[in-house]
């Protein structure tokens, strides 16, 4: 059961928890559908990725989405994944040469997105862990 109780306004049990504040539920949402879609990273990259981080960042809710897919990996998704292993391991002081290693498979504009998306993502799942969001149907994989 969630920290507090879930509001009315929001779609999802994660939005009703930001409802108490519409504005804020509204842009949160808005700028999560913008990121999840496809743009210069693919909609299949970015769910892997957010994938990843929800196994270390505590979110019960995003865990019950289910793991990572191997099997669905390409080059780049691989270069991305890797990329979240390490800015959850090492968040503050992320190397430069993993952005090397990134510049050899991404252009700029791919960068910041994956950036953005980590970011937004963690915090997403921050909330929920905050919240003790727990999936009302969790699935068994």
């Amino acid at each position: 059961m969630a920290r507090i109780s879930e509001s009315t306004f929001g779609n999802t049990p994660f939005q009703r928890l930001l409802g108490h504040n519409e504005k804020v539920m509204e842009g949160w949402s808005y700028l999560g559908d913008v990121l999840e879609k496809d743009g210069f990273l693919s909609s299949e990259l970015k769910e892997q990725v957010r994938r990843t981080l929800a196994q270390s960042n505590g979110c019960e809710y995003c865990k019950a989405k289910g793991k990572p897919e191997p099997e669905k990996f390409n080059e780049k998704i691989s270069i991305a994944v890797g990329f979240a292993e390490v800015f959850l391991k090492q968040k503050e002081s992320i190397p430069d040469s993993s952005f090397e290693i990134l510049q050899e498979y991404f252009n700029e504009n791919e960068i910041s997105e994956l950036c953005a998306f980590i970011a937004f993502t963690t915090a997403s799942q921050y909330f929920g862990a905050m919240m003790k969001l727990e999936a009302e149907n969790k699935i068994v994989e």
